[in-house]
């Protein structure tokens, strides 16, 4: 299925439209299944959209007690510090949404053993999802993705080892680029979801939007050519910056 590709005026009207799109999305898939499966992203454009969700109409409109919070990548860092992204979708969503900790499923990338962090989550999403883990991956409802300027999404990043694993749902992954390592769902899991939707904003990822929507495929430079869902609807939220090299507008 080919992707949506929407553009926007600026970064909070991106965020205005996904948060549109989650509560939509929610609604239909709460009354027909009682539950709803989200996996959050991390960066500034995320603040915003966790802001703008936790705030009305949103804040009492959306079933809250019906979601499942996910991560799609994590910093190895304390949940606690500002660099985590579970710490920030706890300050500004869960938290002031007072989100049942039961239901939500915070990456342990703070364990000393990232291999045993990765087969941890792995229980945790079979958990959370009602699947045993060890089955073909689960398929989450929506999914929230940004991009980077060098092309990677979630923590996959160019020319990285987890790229070419299609076994495991989620893995370590060290980025030489930054030294340090991060644990990332991969693409085998997260392309079976039902929606992803990428959120992208800024004149910085202008070329490197250009090259992974328009250009020749080279996953391993750019890594988030891989997102690619199985069955699932693939958007692009971006705004005018970001769009500002593409061909077809």
């Amino acid at each position: 299925m080919p992707a949506i590709i929407e553009t926007f005026p600026d970064a909070e009207a991106i965020c205005q439209a996904a948060a549109a799109l989650l509560a939509q999305q929610a609604s239909q898939t709460i009354e027909a299944w009682g539950r709803f499966t989200l996996v959050l992203s991390g960066g500034s454009t995320p603040r915003r959209l966790y802001q703008i969700l936790a705030a009305e109409p949103y804040r009492s409109t959306i079933e809250w007690d019906k979601f499942r919070f996910f991560w799609g990548d994590e910093r190895c860092v304390p949940k606690d510090h500002p660099d985590s992204n579970y710490g920030l979708a706890f300050r500004e969503l869960l938290e002031p949404l007072k989100i049942a900790p039961e239901y939500v499923f915070p990456m342990p990338a703070d364990q000393t053993d990232l291999d045993v962090g990765a087969c941890d989550y792995q229980k945790d999403i079979g958990v959370g999802m009602e699947v045993w883990p060890f089955e073909p991956p689960p398929a989450f409802d929506l999914v929230f993705l940004g991009m980077g300027p060098d092309g990677h999404t979630a923590s996959l990043f160019p020319h990285t080892q987890a790229l070419a694993n299609t076994v495991h749902w989620v893995l370590p992954n060290f980025v030489p680029r930054l030294n340090a390592h991060r644990l990332t769902m991969t693409p085998t899991l997260l392309n079976r979801a039902k929606t992803i939707c990428f959120l992208v904003a800024g004149a910085d990822k202008a070329e490197s939007l250009r090259e992974v929507l328009e250009g020749d495929r080279d996953t391993e430079r750019l890594p988030s050519q891989l997102i690619q869902p199985e069955s699932g609807n693939l958007l692009w939220f971006i705004d005018e910056a970001a769009a500002a090299k593409l061909h077809a507008k």
